[in-house]
This record gives structure tokens, sequence and C-alpha cells, in this order.
């Protein structure tokens, strides 16, 4: 039977605005499971020095933004999902060895097939990002046989970087040419955090696009509201964040959470 963690966290920043707390908390009381979930804001120059300290004493958890390509580094082993994406939002201890995982995959799976199911895999999708959440959103399209994938960020290079590992994907440099004639648009930036940013104009979507936002507010996010609208099918990230901590959950403990018991807990 694997050993227990002492504590599991969430490495971030920022990540006060979590929920995870909120729904992995109800399902290990559900559980019985005498293990806190716990928010941990750590600077990218702390974040050595923190993994170091976590691994000391027995803490395992999850990474969210900007975290999760440098925790795959520093990972002894990881998934081959994991090493698909290059990124790990989900570690534990083995004998002592820190080991990842990517849970982000079936996440935005389950949120994919919750939306819109239905979809012409052949006709363009924009994805609007570049960091560990577009490589897991690139892999999922990858594995649904997506064959026509745009990808725009702020910081080009990373998009063509991102994108010679892929070959569904190509990098764009317009933000409202990713978009253009898209049937599915995929925000995997933080844009909207703050309760009034947008990642791209809504106006410049076509009419009969899906918009998937993976940032989850508590009154959704400013791109679903005003897509939604608009006429558009939309969805934040709510099912991914419940669907990837119940996949994490089964990564720590071998057993699979109740998601009812999840869903419930955030209460929206």
């Amino acid at each position: 039977m694997r050993r227990l963690p002492g504590r599991l966290v969430l490495l971030g920043h920022p990540v006060s605005h979590s929920l995870s707390p909120a729904f992995q908390n109800a399902a290990l009381r559900h559980a019985n499971l005498p293990v806190q979930y716990e928010l941990l804001d750590v600077a990218p120059a702390a974040l050595d020095a923190t993994i170091d300290a976590l691994v000391a004493e027995n803490s395992w958890g999850n990474v969210t933004i900007p975290h999760k390509e440098h925790v795959a580094a520093r990972c002894a082993r990881v998934s081959t999902l994991a090493e698909r994406v290059g990124a790990v939002n989900t570690f534990w201890l083995e004998h002592g060895t820190l080991v990842g995982d990517n849970t982000d995959v079936g996440g935005f799976r389950a949120l994919l097939q919750d939306t819109a199911p239905d979809l012409d895999r052949t006709k363009p999708v924009a994805v609007l990002g570049a960091g560990g959440s577009a490589a897991a959103v690139l892999t999922a399209l990858e594995q649904d046989a997506y064959q026509n994938v745009r990808v725009y960020s702020r910081t080009a290079a990373r998009a063509l970087a991102l994108c010679e590992r892929f070959t569904s994907a190509r990098a764009v440099r317009d933000a409202a040419g990713s978009v253009r004639d898209a049937t599915l648009v995929i925000n995997a930036t933080p844009s909207g955090l703050d309760d009034s940013s947008m990642p791209v104009d809504p106006e410049w979507l076509d009419r009969s696009a899906v918009v998937l936002d993976l940032v989850v507010g508590r009154n959704e996010t400013p791109l679903v509201r005003t897509a939604r609208a608009l006429g558009h099918r939309a969805a934040d990230g709510l099912t991914m964040l419940i669907e990837q901590g119940a996949l994490a959950f089964e990564r720590w403990f071998g057993s699979a959470p109740d998601r009812d018991v999840m869903r419930q807990a955030i209460g929206r």
C-alpha cells in the first residue's frame, strides 16, 4: 500500500483564487483520509527550494501556472502522458522519489465532451496560449484526432516552439486571425482571472464557434459570459478542474473520489 502524504498542496503563483481546496478537502473527508489540501503560493525564484522542502516532508500535490513545466523537469520519473505534454500538474513520492503525471489532458477531454461532443474535427481550432495548459490541450486534441489547430501567444517564440512538437498545430501571429472561422476557441491563458479581461474580442468569433475557457471564475468568466450572450455555446474550466482533480486523487490514493461530493463543495 502506498504511503499517505503528510499533506497535499497546490503550487502556483498566484493561487489565492483557486477552488481546489474546497473540493479536494470535501473528497478527502468523504473518503476518511486524514490529509489536508492547502494552497502554496510560490514565486518562481523560490520553486526549487520549495520542492526540496516538500520532498523532505513527504508532501504531494498539484501544480498550476506558472510552474508545470519546471516541476516536470524536477521529477525523477513522469508518466508517458506528462512526457508528451512536457508539463506536470500532479505529483507524489514513491520511495522518496518525485513522480509526476498530467491529469489536465483528461480534464480537458471531459470538458470538451461535456460541452461540444459533436464538433467536426477537420475544422480549424484556435488555442490561445502556449504554456503547460496549452500543451495539455494540444495533447488532448491530438488524442481526439483534431487536424487543424492554430496556436496564438503574445510571445510568438513560445507558440512556435510548442507547435514544433505537434504535427496538427501551427503558430499564428495574429490574435484575430487565430480565431477567424474556428469551430472551437480555447483560452489557455490566465486572461479572465481578474474577472474583467478577455484574451480576444468575442466579436471576432465565427457565429457557430464553441468557446472553452480554462479559467474558472466564481461567476464564470468575462469571455464565457460575453460569448454566451452572443449566442455561442460556451463553458469555463469548472468541469475540467473537477475532473483533473478527481484524476489526481486517483493517482495519489489508488481509488476514485466521489465526484458528486467534489461538485457540491463548489456550490456554484
